[in-house]
């Protein structure tokens, strides 16, 4: 599977995290940040970017999902810090 299909499944997943009661804590996190300013779609992308970190840990440990990480993790995303873009310079840049 390449990066980007598993980066889509990422989002599905925060998606359906987003409406289960078992997972109420990621929408308190969704509504923390957007209502402080982060967009909605930049909102999940980082919430599924966590996501991601802890499935990896999760096989290079080969233990079940770390639920207590993946809140803290969640708790500690500063709304005010973003993406970046690209590091590489465009190609029209002088």
């Amino acid at each position: 599977m390449d990066e980007d299909a598993f980066f889509q499944d990422l989002l599905a997943a925060v998606e359906q995290q987003l409406v289960a009661p078992q997972t109420r804590y990621v929408a308190k996190t969704f509504e923390r940040l957007t209502t402080k300013g982060m967009s909605p779609s930049d909102a999940k992308e980082r919430i599924a970017a966590i996501l991601g970190e802890e499935t990896d840990a999760m096989y290079r440990r080969k233990s079940g999902f770390d639920e207590k990480s993946y809140r803290e993790k969640l708790a500690a995303i500063d709304p005010e810090e973003r993406f970046e873009e690209s590091s590489e310079p465009e190609a029209d840049a002088p």
